[in-house]
């Protein structure tokens, strides 16, 4: 059964930019991964700082083979004095999801 995750990340707003290139640079080896079926980043139109990743996995092994790969961990240990908050992760289950 899949996996949709849904991150919010809010910035502090001198880290914006530092942010949004370490997020931009995980799409790519995200979306590579076996298990991933979407990796979308996305911003707030309201012109406030802040960011949301929506994913899809094929199953939890997917998600943490996601978590444990070099690219995660290379990104978690930049962005943690970079955010205003804890991410806000939503782990959901589909209910009628779009082929």
């Amino acid at each position: 059964m899949s996996v949709y995750l849904f991150a919010s990340l809010t910035p502090k707003p001198e880290h914006v930019a530092e942010l949004e290139a370490e997020l931009r640079g995980m799409v790519a080896p995200s979306r590579a991964e076996a298990g991933n079926r979407r990796y979308d980043l996305l911003r707030r139109a309201d012109g406030v700082p802040g960011f949301h990743l929506y994913e899809t996995y094929v199953d939890e092994a997917a998600v943490q083979a996601h978590r444990e790969s070099a690219h995660y961990l290379a990104y978690r240990a930049k962005v943690g004095a970079w955010l205003a908050e804890p991410p806000d992760v939503k782990s959901l289950t589909g209910v009628d999801v779009a082929a």
